[in-house]
């Protein structure tokens, strides 16, 4: 259910304020294709903020991958998210690296285990 919240947030969904490992593709500020291993240091039904060593320039388009458990898929209740497409929303300079606020093309479904 989309958060209806006092603050000044453009923010539809709740973060969950926990890590995510993911592979990142997209293009640098060069337009030189990159893949990076990287972490989202939070997620929502609608985004995620990125950490990478990339600058990914606003407006661009990315796509992330989460990788698989290390266990087999039989075994889960709940479907795996596989790949996203998402818009770089922003970005600012932390001192090694880049935080992108990103907005995901289709929000994750309502059947994702674990999303408020």
């Amino acid at each position: 259910m989309p958060r209806a919240n006092g603050r000044n947030d453009k923010r539809t969904w709740q973060r969950v304020p926990i890590p995510v490992p993911l592979f990142v593709r997209g293009n640098d500020e060069l337009g030189k294709d990159f893949l990076e291993f990287s972490t989202a240091l939070n997620i929502s039904r609608g985004g995620a903020l990125l950490a990478t060593r990339h600058y990914l320039p606003p407006g661009s388009i990315i796509s992330l991958q989460i990788p698989p458990p290390p266990f087999p898929s039989q075994s889960l209740r709940q479907p795996v998210v596989g790949n996203l497409e998402a818009k770089v929303v922003q970005v600012r300079q932390a001192s090694r690296y880049y935080l992108s606020g990103l907005s995901f093309t289709h929000p994750l479904a309502d059947d994702v285990a674990g999303w408020p």
